[in-house]
């Protein structure tokens, strides 16, 4: 089974996925982003995944998202969770890195789309200290979860894949709240659909 776990940068998606490791310790958690540096750092010497959207042109962003696609669709494993965006934002404007042409090659079974409070995704970005994440207003944040959610269902029913959003937009009491709860829904979902 092949999942997709998207959300806005900073939204939460790695420390969900930690959880979920916990709960399925078989499953093969791979980050998108690592490969897409890995062949950018290869072919155009970048080597901060920050500066792949901002120093690559769309057509090279386009031509690494399929060899990433090409290189995920041949990993084996009985669960493999794939971290990734649904779109980035660029200096051209957002760009969809799940076209539909990149899901018809990983041949995803289901998307997980994780939507999270605009205010903990920035206050996640300001207290991220190795990477460089850009600094938006909460509306534009809220403008990037819409356009993910959007894109999501289009590329998914391009390729009929189901897509299932996890609303994780609630104040945490204590810490760890929002990715331990996503993380009980993933597990829950992958259950269901593996059973």
């Amino acid at each position: 089974m092949k999942v997709i776990i998207v959300s806005v940068p900073g939204g939460g998606k790695s420390t969900v996925l930690k959880f979920v490791k916990k709960k399925l310790p078989k499953a093969k958690i791979i980050t998108a982003g690592d490969l897409f540096l890995e062949i950018a750092r290869k072919k155009y010497g970048i080597t901060n995944r920050d500066d792949l959207r901002k120093k690559l042109t769309i057509e090279q962003q386009r031509k690494i998202q399929e060899k990433v696609a090409e290189k995920i669709s041949k990993m084996k494993a009985k669960i493999l969770l794939v971290n990734t965006h649904v779109t980035i934002k660029t200096p051209y404007g957002f760009f969809s890195t799940l076209s539909e042409k990149t899901m018809r090659i990983m041949k995803p079974d289901l998307i997980v789309l994780l939507e999270f409070r605009p205010e903990d995704i920035l206050a996640r970005r300001l207290a991220d200290k190795e990477r460089k994440r850009d600094i938006e207003s909460l509306e534009a944040i809220e403008e990037h979860q819409t356009i993910n959610r959007n894109s999501a269902f289009d590329v998914a029913t391009d390729t009929e894949c189901p897509v299932k959003i996890i609303d994780l937009r609630f104040k945490e009491k204590k810490p760890f709240e929002q990715p331990k709860k996503g993380a009980e829904e993933i597990v829950k979902l992958i259950k269901l659909v593996t059973k």
